[in-house]
């Protein structure tokens, strides 16, 4: 079984930098070492290349063929990318676009054409607009000729290293259902979209999202801790099978949400995944789809 991990992200040095330039605190001397030392994490190399080395050893080491790897600022962008061409194919450039800001087309179609990104990610709560928004056409019009997937985050949304950094919250969950996809997906219908962590506490809008649009997909990604909020005690197995049966195994895809070090790839979400999947009834061929050959033939 090959593994395929459609959720990662890069964190490289632009990143940490770029959440300092956001922070109210950006003129303190030594504010990126500061955090990075108090959370107990290991500062990137600049050099977006030996970054890229360290993820390539780390996947080497857990026996992971290929990652799609975030941009999650759109200064990081740069970086990434060349972190991607440095991979060989390995790393699968996604970038953050922000389609309320009216630089994004631009932005966009630079990304997925000069620099070589293979998909996108949107925030809704964060950036305060709905995917069936007039401000997202432009988006899936370029994200629709380049054939590159689109994560939609839906559901709870906590950035850890943003509160580090002491950046306001400037969340709000009204933008984050995923039933607010099905008008944008059944626009475009050749676009693939993407539900990260099972809708992230919002699984039975996620699920109908599923049920409605062939083209919305959903992910599997993080700790999937958003179970604690529901109402009934549920496992992870009880999720995986209720998402297979909506989505199928074919439009499931394995991801970790790995992103920092020294903690590294998160083999233990591999395993508890597999595990949950195993007692949901999966076997063979749909446990090969989800870990790996959805996103295969996702970005191929």
């Amino acid at each position: 079984m090959q593994i395929q991990d459609a959720h990662t992200h890069l964190f490289s040095r632009p990143f940490f930098d770029g959440l300092a330039a956001l922070s109210p605190r950006k003129d303190e001397p030594g504010l990126v070492e500061a955090v990075a030392a108090k959370a107990g994490l290991q500062l990137p190399d600049p050099d977006p290349a030996r970054h890229a080395a360290r993820w390539l050893g780390e996947m080497d080491k857990q026996g992971v063929a290929r990652l799609v790897s975030f941009a999650s600022l759109p200064g990081e962008a740069e970086a990434v990318a060349a972190a991607a061409k440095a991979g060989g194919g390995r790393l699968v450039p996604y970038t953050i676009v922000n389609p309320s800001d009216p630089k994004a087309p631009a932005f966009t179609e630079r990304a997925l054409g000069t620099l070589g990104f293979r998909g996108l990610l949107t925030f809704p709560a964060m950036h305060h607009f709905k995917a069936g928004d007039a401000c997202m056409e432009p988006i899936l019009q370029l994200a629709r000729a380049h054939k590159a997937p689109v994560l939609i985050h839906c559901g709870i949304l906590r950035v850890k290293l943003r509160d580090a950094f002491g950046i306001p919250r400037p969340y709000d969950l009204s933008f984050a259902d995923p039933l607010h996809v099905i008008p944008a997906a059944n626009r475009f219908r050749d676009v693939s979209f993407v539900i990260p962590h099972f809708g992230g506490g919002f699984l039975q809008q996620a699920l109908a999202a599923g049920a409605s649009c062939e083209n919305v997909y959903v992910d599997t990604s993080s700790s999937n801790d958003w179970m604690g909020m529901l109402p009934c005690k549920t496992a992870l197995a009880d999720v995986f099978r209720a998402a297979l049966s909506v989505f199928g195994a074919e439009r499931i895809l394995f991801g970790t949400d790995s992103s920092t070090f020294p903690r590294g790839w998160r083999a233990d979400i591999r395993d508890a995944q597999l595990q949950a999947l195993e007692a949901a009834g999966a076997k063979g061929a749909q446990v090969e789809a989800v870990m790996g050959g959805n996103l295969a033939r996702l970005v191929a």
